[in-house]
């Protein structure tokens, strides 16, 4: 019990610091939370005002059964460690990453599978099964223009080591409004691409390849990705902001770069294993989970 009031008593210290410079430019810790296992992705729905933390419990492709998520609160605390869990209610769930919403459903990656389920009750509600497709690493996945979802899958399996290969395809799923699946772009040059995010102000996705040191604007249906910023790589998570800015993470850099106009700077350092950010438009702040620690960190990252 001290311990958990001595990180309460720490996280409420950062939050009042940040509240005190809210108007300066550097990003600033606001809060943390530590009470996960493998959370590769956060999501703010900024309806509910609350934030999703995808957990993985185990190894990314193990179909185990035990991953879950998390629902915090808009500050960052833990409301409900097992909001969603698998093996509970109904409830089928491996190693779960990337999310979206449509409507009222939580759209949730997990190895060759897309689930959904309702955001308010965490009830499951749908199962998009890739295994027809041969799908192997889904990864990321954002809502497009068309309502429609679109699913990176980086390609890549382990072998009976517990070391990584790639032996391919790297994809590009496209998911329809009557949930039929197509490859809506394939091939190398996608990087083993990680995250993807919707850019409005280029009308445009972004995706980050953890297999390329280059970050990559594309279309839907084009297979040549266009290079837009080039880093150390083993990029990750993606965002892109209102304004024309992309964040990205990088685990080569344990960093969060801001990319504009083509140039890629250090936003936030001494981020280790930085997976798939979320953001809260409303506060301008970034969730960003460390995968390695088991921790989720959250930054104010100020306007322009």
């Amino acid at each position: 019990m001290r311990a958990i009031r001595g990180r309460t008593l720490v996280a409420s210290v950062l939050w009042l610091l940040s509240a005190a410079s809210a108007s300066g430019q550097s990003p600033r810790l606001t809060a943390f939370a530590d009470e996960f296992k493998g959370p590769e992705a956060a999501f703010h729905d900024p309806d509910q005002d609350v934030w999703f933390v995808t957990n993985i419990n185990g190894l990314s492709v193990a179909k185990d059964g035990n991953g879950f998520i998390s629902l915090l609160s808009a500050d960052g605390k833990v409301t409900k460690r097992h909001f969603v869990a698998g093996g509970r209610q109904g409830v089928t769930l491996h190693a779960p990453k990337g999310m979206a919403v449509t409507g009222d459903t939580l759209w949730v990656t997990d190895i060759d599978a897309v689930r959904g389920f309702n955001r308010k009750t965490g009830a499951p509600v749908a199962t998009i099964d890739f295994t027809s497709r041969a799908a192997r690493f889904l990864n990321d996945i954002a809502v497009g223009p068309d309502g429609a979802l679109y699913i990176t899958d980086t390609g890549i399996r382990y072998n009976s080591l517990g070391l990584a290969e790639h032996p391919g395809p790297d994809r590009v799923f496209r998911v329809g409004n009557g949930r039929e699946i197509s490859v809506s772009a394939e091939g190398d040059r996608l990087g083993r691409p990680n995250g993807i995010a919707w850019d409005p102000s280029a009308s445009r996705f972004i995706i980050a390849p953890f297999g390329s040191d280059t970050v990559l604007a594309w279309k839907a249906g084009d297979n040549s990705p266009t290079p837009i910023a080039t880093g150390l790589g083993q990029f990750d998570g993606v965002i892109a902001l209102d304004d024309g800015r992309i964040l990205v993470s990088s685990w080569a850099t344990a960093s969060i770069h801001i990319l504009r106009e083509g140039r890629m700077t250090k936003l936030i350092e001494h981020v280790p294993s930085p997976a798939d950010m979320g953001l809260d438009r409303k506060r301008n702040r970034v969730g960003i989970p460390l995968l390695g620690t088991h921790r989720v960190e959250f930054y104010d990252i100020g306007g322009k």
